[in-house]
């Protein structure tokens, strides 16, 4: 990860970690080097926060002023740019969201022309350019670039996941958490025009409600409305539908470990599996690795993150591959997690298997777990500790086959991640103080955040 961009884009409070001049200057680096050999084509989404106008405004701004045309999608989703940019043969996509994080934060997403997120090394030319003085040309005359609304993108988008469908969804009655954020419109049309009986909550935004009590971040709104409306599913988004939680008709969650363990049980129930592996991150449930070696499905674990799901799964022709959170990537039909693909795949083996949400992910049982971060004096030291690798190892070996330690530091604060799981949540909590213990024994821990 690089001084702006991380793993998800370049995200901070609006104006103030992320500025106007910064979107400007993006744009202007975006454009140029596009530009140097054709004329530009660069298409931009945003969610609904009330900054992302504002910096929609400044990159188009950078970007015709380098030369390059920009194509404005409106409010829309991730994946949506992330299709239209690989669809439509653009030079790259710009996403202008904070996905899950509160209205007040916002990001900047760059997706590559192949649809998945940018290399690294044009990501460090951004940096450089931005912690620099260089001036790059401006262009002048019919070469400055046009602003081109292009709504009917977003609109081919959403026939697109339309036609994957494989049933009607007439008679089931489904719940929609829009989470005030970039599904506010496309989800319900897309449930209308498969023929579900919808019940739409989170739709009605106004800049600051993002993720405000609602979306995937606060599943028990979901839930709630399942059991008191009586549907047959609900399925919740987050600010920029990149994720995907689900309820099932007895109100409980359904959460992306659940959703990876029953695809890719139903794609091997229908023999188009194959040797694929299910591609997961290290904080996975080990209840789904249980459940996948019952079924004699593979399983491969990746670093944190969609973006290196993502890779493994480009590199090894792997078919589905996620986190627990939600992204969930269907590589037949995506490069990158889609909330509301997710939501039409899972509708999918309902309709086609004959079984409820609740039948379908029963067979996957999840392991109790607690995580806390602890802040340390210095997390590569406090991880190279021999007491504290000592104590990792000893609680490792009392857990035996049932449970696992996972101690990793953030990448962007002074703190380690300690997790645990077990059979009971009272052991995960013992494991977890008892890992803590040994970093404030040797003396790294400054506290529990």
């Amino acid at each position: 990860m690089g001084k702006y961009f991380g793993t998800d884009g370049f995200r901070g409070e609006a104006n103030k970690d992320l500025t106007v001049d910064h979107a400007f200057r993006i744009g202007r680096y975006l454009g140029w080097y596009y530009s140097r050999d054709h004329r530009a084509r660069i298409v931009i989404g945003k969610d609904t926060r009330r900054s992302s106008y504002m910096f929609e405004s400044a990159l188009c701004a950078g970007l015709t002023a380098s030369g390059a045309d920009a194509y404005l999608l409106h409010v829309t989703s991730t994946p949506s740019v992330s299709y239209i940019t690989r669809s439509d043969d653009f030079d790259c996509g710009v996403m202008i969201s904070a996905s899950h994080n509160p209205y007040y934060d916002n990001g900047i997403k760059l997706i590559n022309g192949d649809g998945d997120k940018m290399e690294e090394s044009l990501l460090d030319g951004i940096e450089a350019y931005l912690d620099s003085d260089e001036s790059l040309p401006y262009a002048e005359g019919a070469n400055i670039g046009e602003t081109i609304d292009y709504a009917a993108g977003r609109n081919r988008y959403i026939g697109y996941l339309i036609s994957l469908a494989t049933r009607s969804y007439k008679g089931r009655r489904v719940g929609l958490d829009c989470a005030n954020g970039s599904t506010w419109m496309m989800a319900k049309s897309v449930f209308d025009a498969l023929g579900a009986d919808t019940t739409v909550v989170a739709n009605h935004p106004d800049g600051l409600n993002i993720n405000v009590d609602c979306g995937s971040t606060h599943i028990e709104n979901l839930q709630k409305l399942v059991l008191e409306n009586h549907l047959d599913v609900g399925f919740a988004f987050d600010g920029d539908a990149d994720r995907c939680l689900a309820v099932d008709e007895k109100g409980n969650v359904v959460n992306g470990d659940h959703i990876l363990y029953l695809s890719a049980k139903y794609m091997q129930s229908r023999g188009v599996f194959g040797n694929s592996h299910v591609v997961t991150t290290v904080m996975s449930n080990m209840g789904l690795y249980k459940a996948l070696d019952e079924l004699g499905i593979g399983y491969e674990k990746t670093a944190v993150g969609d973006k290196y799901v993502a890779e493994n799964m480009k590199k090894n022709g792997h078919l589905i591959g996620g986190e627990q959170s939600g992204h969930i990537i269907f590589g037949q039909f995506s490069t990158t997690g889609d909330g509301l693909l997710t939501a039409i795949k899972v509708m999918e083996a309902m309709l086609e298997s004959k079984q409820t949400l609740s039948e379908l992910a029963g067979g996957m049982k999840m392991y109790p777990q607690v995580l806390k971060n602890v802040v340390v004096d210095d997390k590569d030291g406090t991880l190279a500790d021999e007491a504290v690798q000592a104590e990792v190892r000893r609680v490792e070996e009392e857990l035996g086959t049932e449970g696992r330690v996972l101690l990793r530091k953030s990448g962007t604060e002074p703190l380690l991640r300690v997790m645990v799981e077990a059979g009971s949540q009272e052991l995960c909590e013992a494991k977890v103080d008892q890992i803590i213990a040994s970093m404030k024994t040797s003396g790294h821990l400054l506290k529990i955040k």
